[in-house]
């Protein structure tokens, strides 16, 4: 197949879910031998310098980028609240990425254009004038959820009030967006029927965050030194900041406590200043790391104290190919079906947390065992060829082709 890869942010470096979920998806289906080309935004929040591209991104036939400064400041957010259209959508349309997007349509005949988050789904319109590729829509949140979360958390009467008009509004868009695609592509089986009971009608799979267990080598060095926790992940996005600053405020004083040697060592890109300045014993805050797995591999536990969002945790996905414990939320494991002490450990509330925490630091000889497990689990459920094929065999069936054969569709 040809296939046209969109994203709303372009998907390198490797330090978020949906880059992690872009990047070895387009890299399987190279593998599979598919030709896919990208078309991102390069936005200003997450802007990239292309020439720092590293010699082995080299998964695409193509790559055309188109800058976007999507700021958000008090005019946009005040003057989008007396329109009614999505703020969350509206700051992803451009002329630039429709001029673009048009010409590589007509340049070149493609079998699936894929818009990697609904948030791109304003350019269906265009695809179908320009092509009669098949199009697929793959959704890494239910959107509308989280923004809904954060409103009704915020102690701000007038940021509630203009998140809910927000979320309102993206709920709306992502209804009605749905519905457009030949494929819809969800992220997890949760997600999925989240969105059917919304009102799914298309033909749809599950294809969730796959990771390539060729870059991801466990170092069991960790176990054999003294317990030591980690938390990595995008500090620009609420829902791990809220689970985080949770996390510190109500279970890490007990566990403090209990083993004052014990240390935690956070890091995270788009690190906030408050998150900097904090003086917690026993925690330091690194910021972004170079290296995501090494990061981790240094450290025998991972937290993840995730109370909202929805789609995969790449980075529990991550821990787990590394071969760590990993202490998270029966929401943090949503599409992920682990078990509580074989894979992974579960934790809901602050005492659970000090519990496991307890459990790890009273039975040093069963993490390895556990992380162990994880490893094997990670590599059977997620590795990014066995997913990349969910998606073809998917592509294949709307054709009316034969699954198991992977020919083109032209």
């Amino acid at each position: 197949m040809r296939i046209l890869q969109l994203c709303k942010k372009f998907p390198y470096p490797l330090n978020d879910g949906e880059s992690i979920a872009v990047t070895f998806l387009a890299k399987a289906l190279r593998d599979l031998g598919h030709e896919v080309t990208l078309l991102s935004m390069n936005t200003k929040k997450h802007f990239f310098d292309l020439t720092r591209l590293p010699a082995d991104f080299d998964y695409y036939e193509q790559i055309e980028t188109s800058y976007l400064d999507n700021s958000v400041n008090y005019f946009n957010v005040l003057s989008n609240f007396f329109s009614k259209k999505s703020f969350h959508v509206s700051r992803f349309i451009t002329d630039d990425f429709r001029q673009k997007l048009v010409h590589i349509l007509d340049a070149g005949a493609f079998d699936m254009v894929l818009l990697e988050t609904v948030i791109l789904a304003p350019y269906i319109d265009i695809i179908r004038t320009h092509s009669d590729a098949l199009v697929a829509m793959r959704t890494h949140n239910v959107e509308h959820e989280i923004w809904a979360h954060i409103a009704s958390n915020s102690k701000f009467l007038p940021k509630k009030i203009i998140l809910n008009q927000a979320s309102a509004r993206l709920r709306k868009f992502e209804l009605n967006a749905m519905n457009k695609v030949d494929l819809f592509v969800a992220i997890s089986e949760s997600d999925l029927k989240k969105f059917k009971k919304l009102g799914l009608q298309r033909q749809s799979i599950v294809v969730p965050i796959g990771l390539d267990e060729s870059l991801y080598h466990p170092d069991n060095k960790s176990f054999k030194r003294p317990l030591s926790l980690s938390f990595i992940g995008s500090l620009d996005w609420m829902p791990n900041v809220e689970g985080l600053q949770w996390f510190l405020k109500t279970a890490w004083p007990t566990i403090s406590k209990l083993y004052p040697k014990l240390t935690f060592h956070v890091a995270g890109k788009k690190t906030p200043t408050s998150l900097i300045n904090l003086k917690i014993p026993n925690v330091t805050i690194h910021g972004e790391v170079e290296s995501a797995p090494d990061f981790i591999n240094q450290h025998s536990v991972m937290i993840v104290p995730l109370l909202s969002g929805s789609g995969i945790r790449a980075k529990i996905i991550e821990g787990m190919m590394l071969g760590k414990v990993i202490i998270t939320t029966r929401l943090g494991l949503e599409g992920i079906a682990a078990t509580h002490l074989m894979h992974v450990l579960i934790a809901d509330t602050p005492q659970e947390f000090v519990d496991n925490i307890r459990f790890c630091m009273e039975n040093p000889q069963k993490l390895s065992k556990i992380g162990e497990h994880a490893r094997h689990f990670a590599l059977k459920q997620f590795s990014n060829l066995a997913i990349a094929q969910v998606l073809v065999d998917g592509v294949h069936s709307q054709q009316g082709v034969e699954a198991n054969r992977v020919l083109p569709l032209r």
